[in-house]
């Protein structure tokens, strides 16, 4: 048993789960000023007001595992992508202040609104970048980083940061479909589409970029016989985004969600075959970075202890708030 390959395993698992269940969050503030002033903005904002802060255990949880069990990847990427790393942090500050003082100081709401949408979008696209940094390698000298402070700002970043925000967009869209009614839904899926589009052409995008990167990526998709088992991957996420598309246009309401949750699984997939076995490429990969033995079964007993307990909690938070929202609240 590759304890270092279960702990890559466990990470990419956090992350996803902080992308996914942040990411609609993140999505209603790059949305709000869609919104009107009033009952609209504030049924979107109740719509996640009870699980927004829980969502983020998830990245506490995938960076603090990074740190943890990939010790050298971890002091490699933060210096390679600073200025990301703070942009991203800030904006999560700048979201989280503006949505509890939105509703404790209304004579200041046009500005908590404007701080939402934009440390959303902040957030979001930092987020995007610094997986792009990532992706197009990172510079390494004598297990140090060997960059400069703007190698992460490129045509290829910013396209994975777009990307990035348009797939948050979606995720906000798809569920505002799932827990409003009425003009507020119809209006939510006007924007679904426009977000579902969007990604769709990004993903797409980024997914051609990628090949054009690194010989080693290409091979991953080209050669055989490893593209006899990566061959189903586009195909199936056309698939769903057929799939998602149809049904953001035919009155479904939780159905469009799920089918957006499983579009960034299968991108996140993708990415994960493009990548494998580098967690910081072209120089590191997963068993270079790795914490000793010891650490990682010490380790590895507290995420067995504590993980099923944040799935726990986060299963009922939602269970308990599963129906529409109204104007006062959930019913």
């Amino acid at each position: 048993m590759d304890l270092t390959v279960i702990w890559a395993f466990i990470i990419a698992f956090a992350v996803f789960a902080y992308v996914v269940m942040d990411g609609f969050d993140l999505g209603i503030g790059i949305l709000f000023p869609t919104f009107n002033v009033g009952r609209e903005r504030d049924r979107a904002m109740n719509s996640i007001a009870p699980v927004w802060d829980g969502n983020e255990t998830w990245l506490v949880l995938g960076g603090g595992g990074l740190f943890a069990a990939f010790p050298l990847a971890y002091a490699v990427i933060l210096p390679a992508t600073y200025p990301l790393i703070i942009a991203m942090l800030l904006g999560l500050v700048f979201r989280g202040v503006a949505f509890e003082y939105r509703w404790r100081d209304p004579a200041h709401q046009r500005f908590w609104d404007m701080a939402f949408t934009g440390g959303s979008f902040v957030a979001a696209l930092a987020q995007g970048m610094t997986l792009g940094a990532l992706l197009q390698g990172i510079e390494v000298e004598g297990r140090a980083y060997a960059g400069s402070w703007w190698d992460w700002l490129t045509p290829y970043t910013l396209l994975t940061g777009l990307g990035t925000v348009a797939g948050y967009a979606l995720l906000g869209s798809t569920w505002l479909i799932w827990k409003l009614d009425g003009d507020e839904q119809v209006h939510a899926r006007k924007l679904a589409v426009r977000a579902a589009i969007a990604t769709i052409v990004l993903m797409g995008a980024v997914s051609l970029y990628n090949i054009t990167l690194n010989p080693e990526y290409a091979a991953h998709w080209l050669s055989a016989p490893e593209i006899y088992w990566v061959a189903p991957v586009p195909v199936i996420t056309a698939i769903i985004a057929f799939s998602m598309l149809r049904a953001i246009t035919r009155d479904r309401n939780s159905k469009p969600f799920w089918l957006a949750i499983a579009l960034f699984f299968l991108g996140m997939s993708g990415l994960g075959v493009t990548i494998w076995p580098y967690v910081v490429p072209p120089g590191l990969t997963i068993w270079d970075a790795a914490a000793p033995e010891r650490s990682q079964i010490f380790m590895l007993v507290g995420v067995a202890i504590t993980m099923p307990l944040i799935i726990a909690y986060t299963v009922w938070a939602y269970w308990v708030f599963r129906g529409k929202v109204a104007d006062e609240g959930y019913h």
